[in-house]
């Protein structure tokens, strides 16, 4: 996937485990490390905002699009 996730650098840079951000965020551990891992498929902007207020930082920080990645097509109900 073209969108990669800054999470681990983020929080070392913010010398924060994610035990720390899951408990600040209310969000599991094991939701935070999907995302960690660029397992995950989908976040909800309320997951975004909070856990860009916890870390001090903008969406960009956290997400990141690189050109060039494995862009996957859209399912048929995204085309018209």
């Amino acid at each position: 996937m073209p969108i990669c996730v800054n999470l681990d650098r983020v929080l070392l840079e913010r010398r924060m485990s994610l035990t720390e951000l899951a408990d600040r965020v209310g969000v599991t551990i094991a939701n935070l490390s999907i995302l960690k891992t660029g397992k995950a498929r989908a976040i909800r902007f309320t997951t975004l905002s909070a856990l860009c207020r916890e870390l001090d930082c903008q969406p960009g920080d956290l997400l990141v699009y690189e050109a060039g990645a494995s862009d996957e097509p859209l399912g048929d109900d995204d085309e018209e």
